[in-house]
């Protein structure tokens, strides 16, 4: 039986560090094997899901021209809201049946890289709901926390210096989304998916997902298994930039969403991304004479820019207009 491994990271929390590399090795060997795994243990508390649950239901039932006023595809830096058949994660399948809403690491006007025009930098695009601001900002500071505590570990097993991500993670780029899958039978084609076959871009992706089910992984041996809901748990699965970072020891596994029938899903990942300026490059113990970096240099936002760009339309326009 195919089954996604389980790992209990409420050790990492604990000041004595002897259990940490047992931790360690589990994640290892996940990520190795699998690139997926669920977690638990982690300081996510039930309260804060149901109350991100309930403000993404309200947001997404808003009428179309409401959400429309914070438009993803009118902004320079990705950031707000996203309509259905936006992304096009498959190019061989119809653009995904869902809706979402992004944002990252909220940075003024006034800030020298938002001024500078830096790519991917700027505010935050919140929709005007009660309290909606104030949850969102506190809940991606905290996902930042539980990925950074992920990161750390891995560096035990990596055999990198233990602050290696945290440096790095300074003022990142990840992206808190919230995402809305209708019922499959709202599709514009049997075709169409929640979201198609893809692999996630980043460094880490860590999702809530709630009880509808829908999310399949790709085993090793090319079979689809489902990686259904399980109470009070994350799944957590490698991005591309963590697999050209690990020279493929890590590796990115593709997934999908098969809207369910005859209810709504919701999810919530969040994009674990380094600071955009980050040098992506074959870690130091990662290659050796029979196993050469495989992958060139890359800064992690023209990695990023580069994947936005297949999947949404209105960036190819940009960047070709």
């Amino acid at each position: 039986m195919h089954s996604l491994p389980i790992i209990d990271i409420a050790p990492l929390y604990n000041t004595d560090e002897s259990a940490w590399p047992a931790v360690a090795e589990q994640i290892d060997r996940a990520c190795r094997e699998w690139g997926f795994f669920y977690i638990t243990g982690h300081p996510i508390s039930p309260a804060r899901i149901n109350e991100l649950l309930t403000a993404a239901k309200t947001f997404f039932a808003l009428p179309a021209a409401e959400k429309l006023k914070i438009d993803i595809t009118q902004t320079a830096h990705h950031r707000g809201y996203g309509a259905i058949a936006t992304e096009q994660l498959d190019p061989s399948k119809p653009s995904d049946l869902k809706e979402t809403f992004d944002m990252g690491f909220h940075m003024p006007a006034e800030h020298p890289e938002v001024l500078a025009g830096k790519p991917l930098r700027g505010s935050n695009r919140h929709p005007q709901l009660p309290g909606w601001e104030e949850l969102m900002e506190q809940h991606y500071s905290d996902m930042q926390a539980l990925a950074n505590t992920l990161l750390r570990a891995m560096t035990l097993a990596l055999n990198i210096d233990r602050d290696f991500f945290d440096t790095r993670f300074h003022e990142p780029i990840s992206v808190l989304r919230m995402i809305h899958y209708p019922p499959r039978h709202t599709g514009s084609s049997t075709e169409q998916q929640g979201a198609g076959e893809h692999t996630d871009y980043g460094c880490i992706t860590l999702l809530y997902q709630d009880d509808a089910g829908g999310l399949q992984v790709r085993a090793r041996d090319g079979d689809w298994i489902d990686a259904p809901p399980i109470a009070g748990s994350f799944v957590v699965n490698i991005g591309d930039m963590l697999a050209r970072w690990s020279n493929d020891r890590y590796t990115s596994t593709p997934h999908r969403v098969i809207s369910p029938l005859g209810v709504d899903r919701y999810s919530m990942p969040f994009f674990a991304e380094p600071h955009p300026d980050t040098e992506i490059s074959c870690l130091p113990n990662c290659s050796d004479a029979a196993n050469l970096p495989k992958y060139p240099s890359v800064t992690s936002a023209e990695y990023l820019l580069s994947r936005f760009a297949d999947t949404y339309a209105y960036r190819r326009e940009e960047q070709q207009g």
